[in-house]
């Protein structure tokens, strides 16, 4: 009976092991950010290929165009990412699609994202990362009237799968002319940890 149930437990345990978790400040802004790695739990799935994720991002009024912090909410994304290793190469592309939302703002972009692990030393290896996201007005809601996210990233990996990463995202939120315009939620620099499970 034990072992059943001690084997019932280490199922349920991997069926929520994240793949990975960051968090990302700076002196005014706060991000986490999860993914789950479908193929841990799931052997129809190639590991490091598929993963499901949620993001929370409490913004600063400082690094927006918002006039008050009123006029804010903070920002939540859930995000779906298949992707894959350029045969022969250091190389992983991905294609994905979020639904995100703040304050009378939602949509669903659709985007890419790509890293790159440089050469320089296998002891403490360097990655650059990128992504775009974009939402036409046909996948934009609320006052919505389109979206467009940007990110670049250098990650340092200063113990196995335990990085310090620095950054700058862009997340570009147009609502609508009747409801503000083009108001950028949040333009900034940060720093911050990603660790793998």
């Amino acid at each position: 009976m034990f072992k059943k149930l001690g084997l019932l437990a280490v199922c349920a345990v991997s069926a929520f092991a994240m793949h990975n978790v960051e968090l990302n400040i700076n002196d005014k802004d706060l991000e986490f950010g999860a993914k789950i790695d479908m193929g841990q739990f799931n052997d129809t799935v190639e590991p490091d290929s598929v993963f499901v994720g949620a993001k929370l991002l409490h913004g600063s009024v400082d690094n927006s165009e918002f006039s008050s912090s009123s006029d804010m909410q903070d920002y939540f994304e859930v995000s779906f990412l298949m992707q894959r290793k350029v045969e022969a190469t250091d190389l992983v592309i991905g294609l994905g699609v979020k639904l995100n939302g703040a304050k009378n703002f939602s949509s669903v972009p659709l985007g890419a994202e790509a890293s790159y692990k440089l050469a320089f030393s296998d002891k403490m290896p360097l990655y650059v990362r990128g992504a775009i996201y974009y939402a036409p007005e046909v996948l934009s809601m609320q006052d919505a009237k389109n979206f467009l996210e940007y990110r670049a990233a250098l990650d340092l990996e200063v113990i196995k799968n335990g990085s310090v990463t620095v950054g700058y995202r862009s997340l570009d939120t147009n609502y609508t002319a009747s409801s503000g315009g083009d108001k950028n939620y949040n333009k900034s620099v940060y720093i911050g940890f990603k660790f793998g499970f």
